[in-house]
């Protein structure tokens, strides 16, 4: 009995993010997830070293006794390569990857694990998730502190205990298993496994009997969600080639960050590295699958699913691209714009309900102070300032009353502004400061008074 598998790899941006940090691979004897994680740029930095460094046991035979070891040490160049890119790139220290990959041999199956990506098998009817997160909420979840339902509002859902950072010694789980025909493997980034529960999919995975389709639905599924997250995953069949019509798949597929870089596989300055950048696009759109037994490099929108070792270094006129086959599915390149408009239309209902309620308060305030040529006084409708140069108050009535006229009590009352609730309690006060002046002009001794009733100097 000869087993092989057959494949299906893809990878979307999400909802909300701006980059794809995840990566994932797809080969005759590989399958890896990475999902990236810090700033500058850094997760999809991480993510593309540790699938580039990985990568190349696919292309080599190896022995089922030796799969573990031989796991442990690419997981281990790939930290090293982390850490020199480290050194050259000081800015990068914070990046690091989580790293789920299956190596096949026959029918032995090696499992390396570290971080909170997943990888689930579906056998038949019992379907389980064969790696264990290396994250704090897995902890208190395992030492019983906190129950599976509240793993998804925990505040620290997201801290990962086990990672390759080019920093840490690595860490990571192993176990070699046994492949049957029939299975049904699954390696995934939270970006899926957060957002999607666990019965939906198995669901998936058990009604899609078309891997392609199945992977293309999880990621739909992550999608409709909220995306919050990237979202990568990697669907295989173990088939028995002697009993299965439709064969293996052949050709590797890179998908995710990974499939935009060449970290850690080709200089930085290379005819294929120059190819792959002018190829590379945006990554919210789904890396396609390049359908079996077909010739040459297939393109759909910017991005390269899958490519042969044989096409790295050529890049074809515009005029030679394939455009994409006739009914092939439009997955979406960007879905930001409906939360940008979303997010213009109530900032600009809340700017105008406070321009609206801020002036009704305004137009319903009134004070009494100095009129506008400062001899006189006068009503205001508003507030005594000024915003960017504009006076938030508007003169009203021009009283008549001479500043001079007021006693020094009441000219100091109205120089500091004297408050009213309405325009009429304005005018109240107003008429007690001009009964205050009569009073003052006729209360003998007053400087009215003097000036009227002093007598002359004469004769006698």
């Amino acid at each position: 009995m000869t087993i092989a598998l057959r494949y299906a790899a893809y990878s979307d941006v999400g909802c909300l993010r701006e980059g794809n940090e995840d990566s994932g691979y797809a080969g005759q004897n590989l399958l890896a997830v990475a999902d990236g994680m810090g700033g500058y740029a850094g997760g999809e930095v991480a993510s593309s070293i540790a699938i580039s460094s990985i990568r190349r046991l696919d292309s080599v035979t190896h022995r089922a006794d030796e799969m573990a070891e031989t796991l442990q040490k690419a997981v281990e160049q790939a930290n090293a390569s982390l850490s020199r890119r480290i050194m050259e790139e000081p800015q990068l220290e914070n990046m690091g990857t989580t790293l789920t990959a299956m190596l096949w041999s026959g029918s032995r199956v090696a499992l390396i694990h570290i971080g909170d990506s997943r990888a689930y098998l579906l056998r038949g009817s019992r379907f389980e998730q064969i790696t264990h997160d290396h994250t704090l909420v897995q902890t208190l979840v395992d030492e019983g502190k906190i129950t599976e339902e509240e793993v998804a509002t925990h505040p620290q859902r997201s801290l990962i205990l086990r990672a390759l950072d080019g920093k840490s010694p690595v860490d990571p789980d192993i176990s070699v298993s046994e492949a049957k025909p029939g299975d049904r493997y699954l390696l995934c980034s939270d970006g899926l496994s957060g957002v999607v529960s666990k019965k939906t999919i198995h669901e998936t995975l058990a009604t899609e009997s078309d891997l392609h389709a199945a992977a293309r639905k999880l990621v739909d599924l992550a999608i409709r969600g909220g995306g919050p997250d990237n979202i990568t995953a990697v669907v295989a069949d173990v088939i028995e080639i002697e009993n299965d019509r439709e064969g293996p798949t052949r050709d590797s597929q890179v998908v995710g960050a990974a499939g935009q870089r060449s970290e850690g596989v080709e200089s930085t300055d290379t005819p294929a590295r120059r190819a792959q950048e002018l190829r590379s696009g945006d990554t919210a759109e789904m890396d396609p699958i390049r359908d079996d037994g077909s010739d040459g490099p297939s393109y759909s929108g910017s991005s390269q699913d899958s490519y042969d070792d044989s096409y790295e270094d050529y890049e074809a006129p515009p005029s030679e691209r394939r455009a994409p086959p006739a009914g092939a599915p439009e997955y979406r390149t960007r879905r930001w714009w409906p939360m940008v408009l979303v997010f213009l239309v109530v900032v600009a209902v809340a700017l105008g309900a406070a321009y609206y309620f801020g002036r009704q308060y305004v137009d319903s305030q009134f004070y009494v102070g100095p009129s506008r040529s400062g001899e006189t006084v006068a009503i205001y409708q508003g507030i005594d300032t000024d915003i960017a140069g504009f006076s938030l108050s508007e003169q009203r009535e021009d009283t008549g009353i001479a500043l001079n006229d007021l006693s020094e009590a009441d000219r100091e009352h109205v120089s500091n502004n004297i408050p009213a609730d309405s325009l009429e309690n304005a005018r109240e006060t107003v008429e007690a400061l001009r009964e205050g002046t009569a009073a003052a002009a006729e209360k003998p001794g007053s400087e009215a008074g003097d000036r009227g009733g002093a007598p002359e100097e004469g004769t006698g």
